[in-house]
């Protein structure tokens, strides 16, 4: 009996203005998908080899592109799916504290490498109130107003991680509360490398799956509402989009570092998840400029991607030139050092998006960090 995972799957069909429900079929043996459209009751996509849909991209929440369709996974499709890719599925919540909002990229990479995938991120700058709410359970420890001050004294990262016993594998990354325990205990933990004391002491972890949904509802709101606000500054500024492609390779970590260690100061950074119509208008100046625009539009909205803000005086030349020329081929062979000469695969899949022209910075910037978070 061939191995085969079944999911209900939504896609937004633009052109009828409906939402269409597929049963998707996804065949490991030989990354073969098949799709059945429910309402008509009849095949829709005959099985076919497709190589773009990786087994740990299938989980309930998640969106998968097939064929430039977008499709959002909303259930299991059989019991045997749900037992063998959801049982050990957790999400939990990864706060990054101020002290080490700048090592943000040796975090994604030890996150990437413990098999635990980012789902949402932001960056954030929490006021009082809001770092009051977020304690409210340490509301009578002696260290409450120390660590409600600390949490609000500068930016910090919220990530949603999603993975096999995601709660405990975070909770075992950062190490024992209090830094100077976690050197003596376990010094390879992320608080004994990077932390200081007991506050000052690298993130938080949600510590069971009904705090991790709490905490996540706390900065990713699912119902009405938003969460605390993004960080960006729309001044000085310069826009750069981490790929899809290289946010599921787990580059983000890589180039995040990358970007710091060349001296760019990232001011907001976010996960976004874009739909084709935004796509589309986003890369619109590239329409008919670019042979590309079709592909690049497809790239943008096949998976999560990863947004920054870039700051710093005359950022838009000089992070253009850091990211490389758009084809990775070209940079490999002209400027070795750049992002997409070391990251890129082709001129599409090439890593990431920066902003072209000097006056395009803002706009890009507030395209996503006020129009798409608004």
């Amino acid at each position: 009996m061939e191995v085969r995972f079944a999911f209900l799957a939504e896609w937004y069909d633009p052109t009828a203005a409906l939402l269409r429900r597929y049963q998707l079929f996804y065949y490991p043996k030989d990354s073969s998908v098949e799709m059945f459209d429910v309402k008509n009751q009849r095949i829709f996509l005959r099985r076919t080899k497709y190589d773009d849909i990786h087994q740990e991209d299938l989980f309930v929440g998640n969106r998968v592109n097939v064929f430039s369709r977008q499709l959002n996974l909303i259930e299991y499709g059989d019991q045997y799916t749900a037992n063998k890719l959801g049982s050990k599925k957790e999400r939990t919540l990864a706060l990054i504290k101020p002290d080490v909002v700048t090592k943000i990229g040796d975090a994604l990479e030890l996150i990437y490498s413990s098999n635990l995938i980012v789902t949402k991120a932001k960056m954030t700058k929490l006021t009082w109130s809001e770092a009051t709410d977020f304690y409210v359970e340490h509301q009578s420890k002696p260290f409450f107003n120390n660590l409600v001050q600390f949490l609000s004294s500068g930016p910090v990262v919220a990530m949603e991680l999603m993975g096999d016993e995601a709660v405990s594998i975070w909770r075992k990354l950062l190490g024992p509360a209090d830094s100077a325990v976690a050197r003596r205990e376990a010094p390879q933990s992320v608080r004994a490398q990077f932390g200081t004391d007991g506050i000052k002491n690298v993130g938080h972890g949600s510590d069971s799956l009904a705090a991790a949904a709490r905490e996540l509802e706390f900065f990713f709101p699912s119902t009405i509402g938003h969460g605390p606000s993004n960080t960006a500054i729309y001044t000085d500024c310069t826009c750069c989009i981490i790929k899809p492609h290289a946010v599921s390779e787990g580059l983000a970590g890589k180039i995040l570092n990358a970007i710091s260690a060349a001296g760019f100061e990232i001011s907001a950074l976010q996960m976004f998840n874009v739909d084709r119509a935004n796509a589309e208008e986003f890369y619109e100046v590239y329409k008919g400029v670019v042979a590309e625009y079709p592909s690049m539009v497809t790239e943008l909205c096949s998976g999560p991607c990863m947004v920054l803000e870039i700051h710093s005086t005359d950022t838009q030349q000089t992070f253009r030139e850091f990211c490389g020329p758009a084809d990775p081929e070209i940079a490999r062979h002209l400027r070795p050092t750049t992002l997409r000469a070391l990251y890129g695969k082709d001129k599409v899949k090439n890593a990431v998006h920066c902003t072209d022209l000097p006056e395009d910075g803002v706009l890009e910037v507030q395209y996503f960090f006020k129009i798409l978070d608004g």
